[in-house]
């Protein structure tokens, strides 16, 4: 039994609990130091603490009429693709600890730069047929100006790299993988041929067909491909 199948009563006593809880959390949500937002199981607003409605620019009112159109409004839809799943399993488990923690970029409006969050969410609220009924999600913004955020912005960068261009490395063979990471390395043909044992003609082919189906001749992109793909 689900809560649709709940009687009117049920329905509205589970109602009352579950707002129960999300006072709970309003409570103390704006002394703490992220962006606090509660979902129902539709992966839908319930509740945004004023940072956040302050960051977006809407109001909750306003955010939750987007319904799950706010996912795709204000969220990078590359990241989403990995986190997505994670959450969904995570709805689909029966563990109380669990926790789901991702890197996501956040904008107010398409004429605004996107801004790396370090987020983690988990299941806040059961119903009575352990269901999810609510998830808490904190987000917290990680600060442009600090050492850190440009190596996490490149690691990130190599993960929407990397799956991104994922079928087009897989075209590649074992053997042109080697070619591919000792191109990268600055090794000249001939420098190839003596570590793989095999002939200068043969680098030459194995690289223009590393080009041809990585669709690049752009060192720099065949280098992306290297570290993206840990080949360096």
């Amino acid at each position: 039994m689900n809560s649709k199948s709940l009687t009117g009563s049920a329905q509205q006593e589970l109602e009352q609990r579950k707002q129960l809880k999300i006072a709970e959390i309003a409570a103390v949500a704006d002394d703490l130091p992220g962006v606090i937002i509660i979902h129902n199981r539709q992966l839908e607003v319930e509740y945004i603490s004023k940072r956040g409605e302050r960051e977006l620019g809407l109001s909750l009112a306003e955010i939750r009429k987007l319904g799950v159109k706010y996912h795709q409004r204000f969220f990078n839809p590359e990241d989403t693709k990995d986190y997505l799943p994670k959450i969904i399993s995570l709805l689909e488990g029966k563990d109380t600890n669990a926790i789901v923690s991702f890197f996501q970029q956040v904008r107010r409006s398409e004429n605004d730069p996107w801004a790396w969050h370090l987020s983690t969410i988990k299941v806040l609220m059961w119903d009575d047929n352990d269901i999810p009924l609510l998830t808490i999600t904190m987000a917290f913004p990680i600060d442009p100006l600090h050492h850190v955020t440009c190596k996490v912005s490149r690691l990130l960068d190599e993960n929407n790299f990397l799956r991104k261009h994922y079928h087009d490395f897989s075209k590649l063979s074992e053997r042109e993988q080697e070619v591919l990471r000792l191109l990268c390395l600055g090794k000249s043909a001939m420098e190839t041929a003596e570590e793989l044992f095999i002939s200068s003609n043969t680098v030459e082919t194995h690289r223009r067909n590393i080009k041809k189906k990585l669709g690049t001749t752009s060192s720099f992109e065949l280098t992306q491909y290297a570290r993206a793909f840990d080949l360096i």
